[in-house]
């Protein structure tokens, strides 16, 4: 691309003449044309792209300070020492600006994403670098004007705000990551968390996957991630991001960029044109989608069946979804195959212009009618397959909606019979993770009837009631409809009472539930708090991290602040921050801060449990969250005189 060939232009630009960092001149044009550069740069990572933007922002108000200082005398700049000096310190400092915000438009998005904190960490660096070599400058031996002076004290006093402002940290994102990690439970219902994810981190196209994996092995390649099980989990994303998609490959960060095509010798003969860009496979029925693209039908078809609206190559909103016939490269295609002797792979027959195959409408119809039955048995096989089907993949879950499936569905859900209950439940749950179905579950009365099966289904039933509850309150509308409807009071007993499984279930649709305001309210009243501070002291049941997620969704809350006070929960985070993983620390260094920022009590407290040693020691030990937090800890505790 032509930017890019700039942004080179301007590395080249951007790199000292000579040791000293070459005479005045030469200094200010190199810092012009790095403002230019930065100017340039497009894609900024959505976790960073307001922090980005700013900053580019304020680097060309600099602009005219640097043209008045090039208008002054060639002589002058390179006799004095003092002035080159400030000169080249400036330089460097806008280097430092360049380099970050580079890294925030060509990196890797998902690890910049994990490493958020250490990423603004890195901005507040360069805010300080940009502060003090502006102070440094001898305006009035340089002669600048008041008028630019007083832009440049505009832009100090800018750069001084950004570093004391803090933004609200993206809970959810961080929460979803979470989730996501944990490998001890891979329902479907993730599948919800991993397109939101996808969708967060602009990761939903095929061609954004390519450009992440590129970023990814740059990344690895320049020793940008050391850590094992961090590359491991990049890896994974990655994976579960391309399944997500349609494209199921093999990842290799260390290797050359992989592919199914790269996996069959003979695929390696076929023209590039020839591979359909969603499974990179020789098209047999090629088809041009409204974006100009051509797709194999049966991968476009079942990409559209799955509620998506845009081009997967190009990431185009799709004007309509009628897909046309490429006859022209179909032709060509039969020749390349009778010229090279390479047999095309044989069709589904059975499949329907839609995608979906005659034998799967007719078996869907069929067990949608008997959700109806007066049979019991014949309701009880209906819902049970439907359930199964629901599960198997998305178009099953487009075709039981579009058959009506739902609505009769919603009204099994009080059905007295505890086992259809449970079927019931579970089907819809599966349903839920298409978008659609989440608003169509909501519109069609299930949530009471599915907190009604909280409170007194099966084991099973209640955990799934869990997850459904989970699931559909990834829509803003559904949170308010189920705090209103009051299923939090339920979901917390959950927690408090139910199977390993139903409380990890309560837990995450909880965290979920109290990214809305009142909400917190009401769970902070439910007795949340209690609940989460006796999994914190369970440490069988692996649930540390979850409980302290929420604890510091909560601890932003005025109630929660409160509630947490009135309890020994300080003696229990200092335990953890002593005594926990490297991730416990990590969590428990982070409540403990949100808490101790608004409360000084909760400090003193804290230091009479002897904290001030673990963090020392968590500065040189922990994860690099838990560092930065250990060592914001430290440096808030220091204005208390009960320091050693």
């Amino acid at each position: 691309m032509e930017w890019q060939k700039v942004m080179e232009r301007g590395e080249r630009a951007g790199v000292p003449s000579s040791s000293n960092g070459g005479d005045g001149a030469d200094v200010v044009k190199e810092m012009m044309d790095v403002i230019e550069t930065v100017g340039l740069y497009v894609g900024y990572r959505r976790t960073q792209r307001k922090e980005c933007l700013n900053l580019v922002r304020r680097l060309k108000l600099l602009v005219p300070l640097l043209e008045e200082i090039k208008e002054i005398d060639h002589h002058k700049l390179s006799s004095s020492e003092g002035l080159k000096t400030s000169l080249v310190n400036l330089k460097k400092a806008l280097l430092g600006a360049k380099k970050l915000l580079k890294k925030c438009s060509c990196g890797s998005k998902i690890y910049l994403a994990m490493e958020s904190e250490a990423v603004m960490s890195s901005f507040h660096a360069v805010y300080d670098h940009l502060n003090q070599a502006l102070d440094d400058l001898q305006y009035d031996e340089l002669g600048i004007s008041v008028e630019v002076k007083e832009q440049v004290e505009l832009t100090r006093m800018q750069l001084k705000r950004a570093k004391r402002r803090t933004d609200t940290q993206d809970i959810e994102l961080a929460m979803d990551m979470m989730v996501v990690f944990s490998k001890k439970d891979d329902r479907n219902a993730d599948s919800a968390i991993l397109e939101r994810l996808a969708s967060k981190l602009e990761l939903h196209t095929i061609s954004d996957l390519k450009a992440e994996e590129v970023a990814v092995r740059k990344l690895v390649k320049q020793r940008g991630v050391q850590n094992a099980e961090s590359i491991q989990q990049i890896k994974d994303f990655l994976g579960k991001f391309r399944h997500i998609a349609g494209v199921d490959e093999t990842i290799d960060l260390d290797g050359p960029i992989s592919s199914k095509s790269l996996q069959k010798c003979q695929s390696l003969l076929i023209p590039h044109e020839f591979l359909c860009p969603i499974t990179l496979e020789i098209m047999v029925d090629p088809v041009i989608v409204a974006s100009g693209q051509t797709y194999e039908r049966e991968s476009i078809q079942k990409w559209l069946n799955s509620n998506h609206r845009t081009c997967p190559k190009t990431g185009q909103i799709l004007d309509h979804l009628s897909l046309a016939p490429n006859f022209a490269l179909r032709n060509l295609i039969l020749q390349w195959c009778e010229k090279n002797k390479y047999e095309l792979p044989k069709k589904d027959s059975c499949l329907r212009s839609d995608g979906f195959s005659a034998e799967s409408i007719e078996e869907i119809s069929f067990f949608v009618q008997n959700l109806s039955s007066h049979e019991f048995e014949v309701r009880r096989e209906a819902v049970m397959n439907i359930r199964m089907l629901a599960k198997e993949n998305p178009g099953n879950r487009i075709l039981i909606a579009n058959y009506g499936g739902i609505p009769p569905l919603v009204q099994l859900l009080s059905y007295q019979d505890s086992k259809i209950q449970e079927h019931t439940v579970t089907a819809l749950l599966n349903l839920s993770i298409d978008e659609t179905n989440k608003r169509l579950v909501a519109r069609e009365g299930a949530i009471p009837a599915i907190i009604e099966i909280l409170q007194n289904g099966t084991d099973e039933a209640r955990e799934n009631s869990a997850a459904a509850l989970f699931s559909l309150s990834m829509l803003d509308e559904n949170k308010v409809l189920i705090g209103a409807l009051k299923g939090i009071r339920p979901l917390v007993y959950l927690l408090q009472n139910g199977t390993v499984r139903g409380k990890k279930d309560a837990a995450t649709a909880l965290f979920n539930l109290s990214l809305n305001q009142t909400n917190k309210s009401r769970a902070i009243k439910a007795g949340i708090i209690p609940a989460l501070l006796c999994l914190l002291e369970e440490n069988n049941l692996g649930m540390i991290d979850e409980a302290l997620s929420i604890l510091l969704l909560l601890a932003s809350h005025p109630e929660g602040r409160n509630e947490i006070g009135r309890l020994s929960f300080i003696e229990t985070l200092v335990g953890i921050i002593r005594n926990g993983t490297p991730k416990n620390k990590e969590c428990a260094a982070s409540v403990l801060l949100e808490l101790g920022l608004n409360n000084s009590s909760i400090i003193l407290a804290a230091l009479q449990y002897g904290v001030y040693e673990h963090l020392a020691e968590l500065t040189k030990n922990g994860t690099n969250r838990a560092q930065r937090k250990a060592n914001s800890l430290l440096q808030h505790m220091s204005k208390y005189e009960h320091l050693p």
